[in-house]
């Protein structure tokens, strides 16, 4: 029986559409059986289907599987240089936190509530990083750039975490700092053991439940043609960009939870420091104005960074989203900081530079 010469095409386009794409190699290149050509095919086969049929919903609308993550393979000629660099910063960011949380712990002068918050955000830092470095790097070197489903959800949702946490924690040193500097002879009464305990075990609390409904609603999400990711890691926007179906829902959500968690802690950050500054210049001494202003340099240095980056990324509609600028800032706040933290606090604090010096003493 002879194969009408239309149907031969169909069915040769659409063995091109079902057939997955080989992975990159190690280094970002596509391998030869992955061309522009088969992947022309692929969409003109999920077009013609769609056209000839009605029914897209039916055929192309797909669950949420597998994604295969771009990552920097549109930059070839740099990716062993990339590699390298990512290697040191992550080995970078885990070995300065970790010894924060080692000088901190061993140090019984540092056993105080605004270090005791500060193991915290070492821990979240190390946290952050961890869940998007070791699959980042394997896109570089062992050819994994697909991601499942649970992989995926399971990122969103620990980064989503780390980052509420983050916030709230920035949010919990800056009321530390404004006792110990507007109320000093009771600071030791109001920031007892149990009240910094407690504001931590809530900073964790909230920060682990908001972006439940985030992993939630995409987890529901459906795409039609695309499960490529133009990203180096599972981001919200990046995977919204990709679905056929509605996100309004999403992006009404990050906006109400914007509003309970971010900027709620930003306005208890910026209430603070008003009451800070305003104390601080009653100081008649210009040393003590001085002294009092430097224990909050790195606190507030951290802050603009963290909120300024975040902020430029989220605090945005998805229609103003930009991959490139996504891809830069996400650098920022997931390589930047968490590698500038330990440096902020380390090198403006003179308690813990006195610790750190005694600790190479000692060994």
């Amino acid at each position: 029986m002879t194969i009408p010469s239309g149907l031969e095409e169909l069915d040769a386009t659409s063995k091109a559409a079902l057939s997955p794409p080989p992975p990159l190699s190690p280094f970002g290149e596509k391998t030869p059986l992955y061309s522009a050509a088969a992947e022309k095919a692929a969409l003109q086969s999920d077009s013609r289907y769609i056209n000839s049929t009605g029914h897209m919903e039916s055929s192309n609308q797909t669950s949420l599987d597998t994604f295969l993550i771009v990552g920097f393979s549109d930059f070839p000629e740099i990716q062993v240089p990339l590699f390298v660099a990512f290697v040191l910063v992550y080995l970078t960011t885990l070995t300065g936190n970790f010894l924060i949380m080692l000088i901190i712990y061993s140090n019984p002068c540092l056993h105080t509530p605004m270090y005791f918050f500060l193991t915290h955000l070492s821990f979240i830092d190390i946290c952050c990083t961890s869940v998007i470095f070791p699959k980042m790097l394997a896109q570089f070197f062992l050819e994994e750039n697909y991601i499942s489903q649970a992989q995926c959800l399971l990122q969103i949702y620990i980064f989503g975490s780390m980052i509420s946490t983050e916030f709230l924690l920035l949010s919990v040193m800056a009321y530390d700092r404004y006792v110990a500097i507007c109320h000093p002879l009771r600071y030791t009464t109001i920031m007892n053991e149990t009240v910094c305990i407690h504001l931590s075990i809530a900073c964790w609390f909230v920060g682990l439940l908001d972006p439940i409904p985030h992993t939630i609603l995409i987890s529901q999400l459906s795409f039609c043609a695309s499960h490529t990711i133009n990203h180096f890691f599972c981001e919200v926007t990046s995977i919204m960009k990709l679905s056929c179906t509605s996100t309004s829902t999403i992006d009404a959500l990050t906006y109400i939870l914007g509003a309970v968690v971010f900027i709620t802690s930003f306005l208890l950050i910026i209430t603070s420091y008003l009451k800070i500054i305003s104390v601080i210049l009653k100081i008649q001494s210009v040393v003590g104005r001085r002294k009092a202003f430097s224990t909050c340099t790195s606190h507030i240095t951290v802050v603009v960074l963290f909120s300024g980056s975040l902020s430029s990324t989220y605090i945005r509609p998805t229609s103003a989203y930009s991959i490139k600028e996504s891809k830069m800032l996400s650098l920022f706040y997931i390589i930047v900081i968490p590698i500038c933290n330990p440096i902020i606090y380390s090198l403006n604090n003179t308690e813990f530079k006195n610790a750190l010096r005694k600790k190479k003493n000692t060994a």
